[in-house]
């Protein structure tokens, strides 16, 4: 791994908290480009203010780093999932915390695996357009449309899915008996972390959750999602809670020629980057 030429704004040269890319893009079904995603937010965080008045936090103040992205796996998809798994664990075994950067969603499966070994009781809140439930897609069980499957396997159901406005009938139905939906937004939010109360969380957030309006640079858009200003909003609820590790996830920057997909897109690493180092009472 080599350190990024641009990194995301303030990263310092070392510290306990860490920005690693995941540029994975091989189960996509529709438009491509997420491989893209890490290095054009960090191209585009110099524009970003490092205060956050939603959080009244500074990345100014946070010590962490920019690790640069995996190298891109050439080996068969299970393998190369592992291959992420076993360098976060690495990450992890030293003291880190991780934020990562997709890519695609199926990246979220390796992160939350490695993960758990370390928080066992591991609940994971999941953003997005989409249920990710499937149980296989095109003769496939791992895919972008599997993971959320996969990883409510990994963690004993402990699923919270939010904002979501997409999935087949047979997703719908298994979301609502086995895990723990509020479909359309976050309104549920708040009561879902009081719910889980002192547990150690993981985020995984796909940018699809926010309406194609605000952000079209994603592989598969879905009209009627949340605004931008609801996100970080919801974002906030966040502060103060035992947040272990999250992602961000399926940003395409070429699909939106405007630029501000990836603009909003470093907005939201900024705030998750905040919460994860005020977790650990490092900002």
């Amino acid at each position: 791994m080599r350190r990024p030429k641009i990194p995301f704004i303030e990263a310092k040269e070392e510290g306990p908290l860490a920005l690693l890319g995941v540029p994975m893009e091989v189960t996509l079904s529709y438009r491509l480009g997420a491989g893209t995603g890490p290095m054009a937010i960090r191209e585009v965080s110099e524009v970003l203010e490092t205060y956050s008045p939603y959080l009244d936090l500074d990345l100014e103040d946070l010590p962490f780093e920019d690790l640069g992205d995996l190298p891109l796996c050439r080996r068969p998809i299970d393998e190369c999932l592992t291959q992420v798994q076993m360098e976060v664990e690495t990450f992890l075994r030293g003291g880190r915390r991780l934020l990562s950067l997709g890519g695609e969603h199926l990246v979220t499966l390796p992160l939350v695996k490695a993960h758990k070994t370390f928080w066992p009781d591991l609940v994971v809140f999941h953003l997005d357009a989409h249920l990710d439930l499937r149980q296989e897609y095109e003769g496939h069980s791992l895919s972008h449309a599997t993971v959320m499957r996969r990883v409510w396997e990994e963690v004993g159901g402990r699923v919270y899915q939010l904002g979501i406005r997409s999935g087949t009938r047979e997703e719908w139905a298994f979301s609502q008996a086995q895990c723990c939906l509020c479909p359309f937004d976050l309104r549920a939010l708040g009561a879902f972390l009081e719910e889980v109360g002192e547990s150690s969380l993981y985020l995984t957030l796909d940018l699809d959750i926010l309406d194609p309006g605000c952000l079209p640079g994603t592989g598969t858009p879905e009209g009627g999602g949340i605004s931008a200003r609801e996100l970080f909003s919801a974002l906030a609820l966040f502060k103060g809670k035992n947040l272990v590790g999250a992602d961000v996830v399926e940003l395409s920057p070429a699909i939106d020629p405007t630029g501000v997909s990836p603009i909003l897109a470093a907005k939201v690493v900024r705030e998750v980057l905040l919460l994860l180092g005020h977790a650990q009472g490092w900002v």
